[in-house]
């Protein structure tokens, strides 16, 4: 038990009466099942307004820029606003997968997959808009430091704007390797659960044969915390590089040694407010309410509110040192007095109550935990921080030096097309993401049930025995009259219409064994349980379990692996034959032969004597 002990100040992270079991069924249910009338109106909603953006994009290439709402003095406008907001936005999945994964906190369990999702969606969004601003997107290649026709023309590798190339580039190939290791598990999960043959075809590609055992999953913690550790510098790189595009130069209002941290903040404020939105949906139209619960909901409040304080600290530092400078200039940038009162005032303070004073209300804890209330502010949080992006840029290339080039900007029916076309992209990506892919990482949940779990934490806080208590009445048995050959082996409950029905014929399995940590798919199931129905069952009420460690060959480790297989007794160990120990070869993967090498039947023998 104390293997899972957890402090009972802590509130659940999976609510309900769950077992492993339930945790396959709601997570696969999305996938296996039929969508719902929701995501049928959202996802029309989003392919329109991806239709109407690609239609701007297309419009814009065959005619030119010029039908953006850019000037001589505004070069950089709503594109650069959009790209650095979708920049931003994309950073949170990459903070929760990595950072929070090498911190160890284990609520980022349920939320991380579509956080990391939502990256990668965000990032190709960000993409688009400098290969469209070139003009030219046909010769989008010039920025890669490769050979071209013209010899001699090479990339100028003191720019910012070459550094973003490499920055984003890697942080979405980062992101997309990380997101899909964390899947390969839930992929095997959906394969070993489909009937449809194709589907079935389908994940076992996506999967990369995994297969459950020891190895696999001793290989999956090495390679995520390998992935982790090569994230985490990229949380702090990527969007420092992009506040480089603007602090390395010397306009007013950019040229300023505040911008790297203030925008990993900003990236991270708006990030996990898009998290929030995403989720806060989610939830409710894929009944995932006992997985994403209050509990997560708040504790990324509690980041946006530390980000969103650290923001305002900079918002404050701006505005003091254009004040406290005397440069006139610095009178026209986007934290100043004169943007509060100048043609942009609706932009400054939309960015000032969005991003300042909304959020201050998360520091009341009803509200912190209030859907309805995150939701609003969720929503605010964006929208302020696209602001900010937009007072960023325009306000301060909108005075110049010179007063005869002053200008100002407004978006044509084009830009807002392409920012409205993106978002839909956005929505339609993540859609079909969740229709496919499973949107929580059942795997690493379930990890945390026994210590996190609402069920187990009951019964610690009552001082029950918690032996026996992964049990579930609909995949175990008391296996009285079992026929083996009778029986066929099948994948996983069947999942009916809605969120997954069970009938008479609902597969069950032998009570001691609990080796979802070790294989996922019922066949194994099977072959374990025909295995102790050969060497015997072992009945914690009648039965004592023996020190298997006594065995040469047999370690902590391995002991474990045994227990988990339903092996508890020198009288099991001793009846094991070779098929049995191929069995546990091809299932745990540390064996090679050893058993069969030291002869664990006959130590087995010798020691129930």
């Amino acid at each position: 038990m104390s293997s899972h002990y957890e402090a009972p100040i802590r509130e659940p992270l999976v609510l309900g009466e769950k077992s492993y079991h339930d945790i396959s069924v709601d997570v696969g249910a999305p996938v296996l099942g039929k969508a719902n009338k929701s995501w049928w109106i959202v996802f029309s909603i989003a392919l329109v307004a991806f239709l109407w953006g690609l239609g701007c994009i297309v419009y814009t290439v065959s005619t030119g820029i010029g039908v953006w709402g850019l000037n001589k003095t505004i070069g950089w406008a709503w594109d650069i606003t959009n790209f650095v907001w979708w920049v931003g936005i994309g950073h949170a999945g990459t903070l929760i997968s990595a950072v929070l994964l090498l911190f160890r906190q284990k609520w980022r369990m349920a939320i991380n997959r579509s956080a990391e999702a939502m990256t990668i969606f965000a990032v190709v969004q960000a993409g688009l808009f400098p290969i469209i601003h070139m003009g030219r997107p046909w010769l989008a290649y010039w920025v890669l430091p490769i050979p071209n026709q013209f010899g001699s023309l090479w990339v100028n590798f003191n720019s910012p704007l070459l550094w973003d190339v490499f920055a984003i580039s890697t942080y979405l190939s980062v992101s997309l390797v990380f997101w899909w290791t964390g899947l390969l598990p839930d992929f095997a999960m959906i394969r070993d659960r489909t009937h449809s043959p194709f589907q079935k075809k389908i994940y076992t590609i996506l999967s990369f044969g995994w297969s459950g055992r020891a190895k696999d999953w001793q290989r999956f913690e090495e390679v995520s915390l390998v992935l982790a550790g090569l994230a985490t510098p990229l949380v702090l790189s990527v969007h420092t590089i992009v506040s480089f595009d603007f602090a390395t130069s010397v306009v007013p209002g950019w040229h300023s040694t505040i911008f790297p941290p203030y925008f990993v903040a900003g990236a991270i404020f708006s990030g996990f407010a898009m998290v929030q939105t995403l989720l806060i949906v989610m939830r409710k139209v894929s009944n995932l309410e006992n997985y994403i619960t209050v509990t997560h909901i708040e504790y990324m409040n509690k980041v946006i509110l530390l980000t969103g304080g650290i923001v305002t600290v900079a918002y404050l530092t701006e505005y003091f040192i254009g004040w406290y400078s005397g440069v006139p200039y610095e009178n026209y940038t986007y934290l100043s007095f004169g943007a509060a009162t100048g043609p942009y005032w609706w932009a400054f303070w939309a960015l000032i109550i969005c991003n300042l004073i909304v959020p201050l209300s998360l520091w009341v804890k009803k509200l912190r935990r209030n859907i309805k209330w995150t939701f609003f502010v969720a929503l605010v949080v964006n929208i302020g921080m696209w602001f900010e992006r937009f007072d960023i840029i325009v306000i301060c290339l909108s005075k110049d030096r010179l007063t005869s080039s002053w200008a100002m900007f407004t978006p044509t029916f084009v830009d807002i097309g392409i920012f409205i076309g993106t978002i839909g992209f956005f929505f339609v990506l993540f859609l079909l993401y969740a229709r496919t892919f499973p949107v929580i990482a059942q795997a690493e949940v379930k990890t945390i049930l026994k210590s996190s779990g609402e069920k187990y934490k009951a019964l610690r806080e009552t001082g029950k025995d918690m032996t026996g208590a992964a049990r579930d009445s609909r995949t175990s048995s008391d296996y009285k009259g079992f026929n083996v050959m009778a029986r066929t082996p099948v994948s996983n409950s069947m999942v009916s219409e809605g969120r997954g029905g069970f009938g008479e014929d609902t597969i069950r399995h032998e009570p001691t064994v609990n080796a979802d940590a070790l294989i996922d798919n019922e066949v194994k199931k099977d072959q374990i349980d025909q295995m102790l129905v050969r060497v015997g069952r072992f009945d914690p009420a009648d039965q004592k379990a023996d020190d298997l460690k006594k065995i040469s060959g047999v370690g902590p480790v391995m002991e474990q692996n045994l227990h988990q297989m339903g092996i508890y007794t020198y009288d099991q160990v001793s009846k094991m034959t070779k098929k049995d120990y191929d069995l546990l070869d091809d299932i745990i993967g540390s064996f090679s032969g050893r058993a069969e090498r030291d002869d664990w039947a006959g130590q087995a023998k010798k020691l129930k004597k």
